[in-house]
This record gives structure tokens, C-alpha cells and sequence, in this order.
């Protein structure tokens, strides 16, 4: 239990070891020379948001801060091999209220040592749970570097329920994992909300997950981001491409940009033309249009799965159109698909032109506009585009025909 006079003698004596004036001391932490008297008489404690730079300017840890007293210099410890239970256990606490949730499925919160779901759906007779791993990338490494660390949650997560929802299934739960050399309470915070309120934007919750701190692994300042996904789906009802049949039209959903995709090519291209960061492409800037967050189709598509008209859906990320859309395609049927039709962003047209960069890597790379695919019949494709086309620009590019290939292009792109 914390002692507060024993905390404030430790903090003043460490400060005259260090010759600093109690103003000296405020002046560093930039805080009042009132809010050092205060914690050195015992009356108020470092609030969370300080701890960390005090231990820096006294030289010692903030578990010593917070016992009021040195640990043994000739033995090792926690806290002297980078971490401080004491701090981490501080801003898992404030993690807490990204947490909360109104969701009466998720049974507990954030301390017990693994998280509860509710999956009693009493109109699901035969369930099926739906389950998946991500991470954004080395789009995250860009994230950190320009200011984007909430934004590149919202990719993670809207990434995460597309690769679930092709299967049409409805997003229940997320937990996800944060890797760091060093636990900075304000990007921890970030990272947090950030991942909580994509959950909530896709109609699903952070039910808890993990913060692993490796000062020895990863460099101070790094983050490693992933998450895994359970979403659930009645077994009649799984979309898995079997129901494709000859003649179904190959409908596309427009991206906003990369998504989560291509960006070692980017980051290449970006270190030998530093200069086009600051380019201007449809009134943002190279570095503002790369870094838009991962587009979300869940919304867009989950009124159509109680209708049974759709035969197949792919999720458009590494590999291209041909690398996604071939996973769905049933033996002995090819999807022949339009390249002149798709409605190419003019982000990789710049990325193209400025990497003289071959058709054939564009589309292997990056989805050059196309973020997700549906199949559905003839019949039914005029009412699909209607309803996708409220959300996003859907149209037809393609359609199901006899063959061995899975995925076949005809004609070119059309990059002006």
C-alpha cells in the first residue's frame, strides 16, 4: 500500500542528492514549484501523467518512486530491465473505460485472466463461429513516424471484420494485442481508444487483450500491433463461393486508397523521391492519401446476407483482385473480369507513374481501386448495386464463365 509521507521524504532527498531547488525540480517536469511541495510533504501523489519524466529526473525508477525507498543497486530487477509493474498495472487501469461496453454478451471486463462471450443467439440453430488473425502491416511503421496512431487502429480493425464478414458472418468480439519496447501511457492510450471505437463503428467490442512490454526485443518507440476477431454465422447461411454458378456478375466496391497493402513498394518509392510526401493528389497531400484508414464493408453488405442473393464475396487486399477473387471461384468456373471498367484512384496512378511501375505489379500490389468483390446472379445485381451504391461506388466488371482459370483479365487498365 502506497505510503504518501514515505513517498514525498524519498522524492526530497533524492532531490537534494541531485542539488535541485524545489523550483529547479518544477521547472523540469514543468509543473508548479506548489505541486513539488505538495508531494514532498505528503499532502497530494505524482499524478500518472508525470511519474515516468520524475523518475527520469531523479535517476531512478518509478516502482522506487512509488515504494518510497531504493532497491538494492547490486541486484537486478524488473523495473531495472525496462519495466515498472507498478506504472503498467497504472495505465492498464485507464485502459479500462475503452473497454466498457453496452454490449450485455460480454460477461467481464478488464483484470480476470481471460475474456467472456455470451453466444447463445436463439435465432441461430446451428452456429458457426468465424475466427481471425491481423495486423496493418508495415503501414503501421508510417502510422508512427507521421502522427496516424489512432487512424491505423481503425485499419487493423476495419481490415480484420472485412476478412470475416466475406464469409457473412456478423462480428462479435476483438482482442488485440500490443508489442512495444517501452509503455508510453499516452500512445498506449491511443492505441486503445482507437481500437475500441473501430469496434464500435463495425458493430462489435474490445472484450480485452494484451500489452507486452520487451525493452530488450523491441526498440523503445516501436509498437506492433495485431488482433484476432470471433464473429459468428448459422452453418446454412456460410458464404464460401460454393454457390457461384455461370453467368453470376462480378460486381466491384470501390476502395478509398492502399487500405493495408503495398506500402513496402511505398515506402521504397518514398525513400528514393523523399520530395513527393508533400505532393498534392486531389487536394491532400502523397502522405495523407496513402494514410487513409482501411476502408469498412460491413455495413454496406450485412442487409443482404438474410436475403440469400449473394454467391460469393472476396475482400481485396495482397494479391490483388486475381490474388483474393481466385480463393472463391468453384472448380471449373473463371471470373473474366473487365480491366478497362476498373475506376482506378488516382493515388496509384500517381504511384505508377511516379515508380515506373508495371501493370502487372500494380495489380499484383495494390487493389488499384477495387477493395472488395461480390458475385451474385443476373437477377439480382441491379438491386445489389442500388443498395451497395448508398455506402460506396459499386458497379459490374466482370462475370462468371466455363474454364480452368479461376481469375482471367481481358483487355488493359485504363491509367488516364
Amino acid at each position: 500500500m502506497l505510503n504518501s509521507i514515505k513517498v514525498g521524504n524519498f522524492i526530497m532527498e533524492k532531490r537534494k542528492v541531485l542539488g535541485l531547488t524545489q523550483q529547479q525540480l518544477a521547472d523540469k517536469l514543468n509543473v508548479s514549484f506548489q505541486a513539488v511541495s505538495k508531494w514532498e510533504n505528503g499532502t497530494i501523489y505524482p499524478n500518472i501523467e508525470i511519474l515516468r519524466d520524475l523518475a527520469t529526473v531523479l535517476d531512478v525508477s518509478v516502482d522506487e518512486i512509488l515504494a518510497g525507498s531504493e532497491k538494492n543497486v547490486e541486484g537486478l530487477s524488473y523495473s531495472k530491465a525496462g519495466i515498472d509493474i507498478t506504472y503498467t498495472d497504472t495505465i492498464k487501469r485507464e485502459m479500462s473505460k475503452h473497454l466498457e461496453t453496452s454490449d450485455r454478451r460480454v460477461l467481464n471486463g478488464l483484470g480476470p485472466f481471460a475474456s467472456l462471450y455470451d453466444i447463445n443467439f436463439s435465432e441461430i440453430k446451428n452456429p458457426v463461429l468465424v475466427l481471425k488473425s491481423e495486423e496493418p502491416g508495415s503501414k503501421q511503421k508510417l502510422a508512427m513516424e507521421y502522427g496516424y496512431t489512432e487512424s491505423i487502429c481503425h485499419d487493423m480493425i476495419n481490415h480484420l471484420v472485412n476478412d470475416i464478414v466475406v464469409m457473412g458472418a456478423k462480428p462479435l468480439a476483438v482482442l488485440d494485442t500490443i508489442v512495444c519496447g517501452n509503455a508510453e501511457k499516452d500512445t498506449i492510450k491511443t492505441l486503445v481508444k482507437g481500437v475500441s471505437e473501430a469496434c464500435k463503428e463495425n458493430e462489435c467490442s474490445l472484450v480485452g487483450g494484451e500489452t507486452s512490454i520487451q525493452p530488450l526485443v523491441v526498440e523503445s518507440g516501436v509498437y506492433v500491433l495485431t488482433s484476432s476477431i470471433a464473429g459468428i454465422v448459422e452453418k446454412s447461411k456460410v458464404i464460401d463461393g460454393s454457390a457461384i454458378e455461370e453467368g453470376d456478375a462480378v460486381l466491384a466496391i470501390a476502395s478509398n486508397g492502399l487500405h493495408t497493402n503495398g506500402y513496402s513498394l511505398v515506402r521504397l518509392l518514398m525513400d528514393k523521391l523523399p520530395q513527393i510526401k508533400l505532393d498534392k493528389i486531389d487536394g491532400l497531400t502523397f502522405i495523407e492519401q496513402i494514410m487513409k484508414p482501411h476502408t469498412p464493408y460491413y455495413k454496406s453488405i450485412k442487409e443482404l446476407f438474410d436475403k440469400n442473393i449473394i454467391h460469393g464475396m472476396a475482400h481485396i487486399t495482397g494479391g490483388g483482385i486475381e490474388g483474393n477473387l481466385c480463393r472463391i471461384i468453384p472448380d471449373g468456373l473463371s471470373a473474366k473480369i473487365d480491366l478497362s471498367k476498373v475506376r482506378i484512384l488516382n493515388i496509384f496512378k500517381y504511384i505508377r507513374n511516379s515508380g515506373n511501375i508495371s501493370d502487372e505489379e500494380m495489380l499484383q500490389t495494390f487493389n488499384c481501386g477495387v477493395g472488395f468483390n461480390l458475385v451474385v446472379s443476373q437477377r439480382n445485381k441491379a438491386m445489389v448495386m442500388k443498395h451497395i451504391n448508398q455506402f460506396y461506388e459499386c458497379y459490374e466488371f466482370g462475370k462468371i464463365e466455363k474454364g480452368d482459370n479461376k481469375v482471367i483479365f481481358e483487355k488493359r487498365m485504363n491509367w488516364l
